[in-house]
């Protein structure tokens, strides 16, 4: 497994969590202005994103055996796994608890939940880029 040998400088965690951030405050306002609503079928969406993304995520680091070739997956690999245990924790919340349209309590839930969700998909990109960018 070469991919996993790389010595990447491509760490571009820190691009991602402050574009999740961005989303998740934009998506919080345009919620309690109300200009979006969220539906459960959204929440069972995102919460089913997350479940393939964790079970896709342990199938790769199972085939994955060899723990000293970590290199810069692994700090790629936490965010990833953030905002998807992230993802899951806040759509069974929001699922729960249900979504007022004119709640502060739910627009900042939803822009949580966002921001995990943009997280897991934004801290994609930077494994698959540096995965590509592997030598």
């Amino acid at each position: 497994m070469a991919l996993f040998n790389c010595s990447c400088k491509c760490n571009c965690t820190l691009w991602a969590v402050i574009s999740s951030l961005i989303i998740g405050i934009i998506t919080a306002f345009l919620l309690i202005t109300g200009v979006i609503t969220v539906g459960n079928a959204f929440l069972w969406v995102v919460l089913g994103i997350a479940v393939v993304y964790l079970g896709i995520l342990l199938v790769a680091t199972a085939l994955n055996g060899d723990k000293d070739n970590c290199g810069c997956i692994c700090t790629v690999i936490n965010s990833v796994l953030a905002g998807i245990l992230g993802s899951a924790l806040f759509a069974v919340i929001l699922l729960a608890v249900g979504v007022v349209a004119a709640s502060v309590v739910s627009a900042v839930l939803v822009g949580l939940l966002l921001f995990f969700l943009s997280l897991t998909l934004t801290s994609t990109a930077c494994l698959v880029k540096c995965i590509a960018d592997c030598d």
